[in-house]
């Protein structure tokens, strides 16, 4: 009898689903551990005097948020920016503030367009990094001038540039944190 069903009947391609269920460690701390780490990356890589590194921490809850719009809570702005701050050499508040508007933000342009896809994401990101950096040099006690303005600029094009990037490496982390696992017992 066992010879007359086919092997996919038999046994799937991937194993039984059966006591298969996703991890809910990897589903909650996969997506704030990957920011953390966004925060820390850009001190490990390279010391520099001129910016050039973008925001990874910052880049990374943007892609999260805008990938997967219900994960984050409109709070985690505020503990993700004050770790962030804790690293980045920032006046401490300065990403608490700006991630905690970003989230506002985010929440508030989902609401008037919840159709968007991936260029609109993209135009979105690009804005709103603009705007954080901008704001950030602003919150370091810089004075903004057209020096400023230009040191910011690689920065700024590596940060537009890598955010595709970020995006699709947000969707592989969120696939990954989706997987099943065989519960034991």
């Amino acid at each position: 009898m066992i010879s007359e069903l086919s092997p996919r009947a038999r046994r799937d391609r991937y194993g039984s689903k059966i006591n298969r269920t996703h991890s809910p460690a990897l589903a909650y701390a996969v997506p704030w551990l990957s920011v953390m780490i966004g925060s820390l990356l850009p001190q490990l890589l390279i010391a520099s005097a001129v910016p050039l590194l973008p925001p990874l921490g910052f880049v990374l809850l943007l892609s999260w948020r805008l990938v997967r719009p219900g994960l984050f809570p409109v709070w985690a702005g505020f503990p993700l920016g004050m770790f962030d701050d804790l690293f980045s050499g920032q006046p401490f508040g300065s990403a608490v503030l700006l991630w905690s508007l970003t989230m506002l933000g985010i929440e508030l342009l989902e609401t008037r367009f919840p159709w968007r896809g991936f260029v609109q994401n993209w135009i979105a990101a690009s804005v709103i990094v603009i705007a954080y950096l901008f704001l950030a040099a602003l919150a370091s006690g810089a004075a903004i001038s057209g020096t400023t303005l230009l040191a910011l600029v690689p920065q700024l094009v590596v940060t537009l540039v890598l955010i595709p990037l970020i995006s699709r490496s947000v969707a592989a982390l969120d696939r990954f944190r989706l997987t099943r696992v065989r519960i034991l017992g």
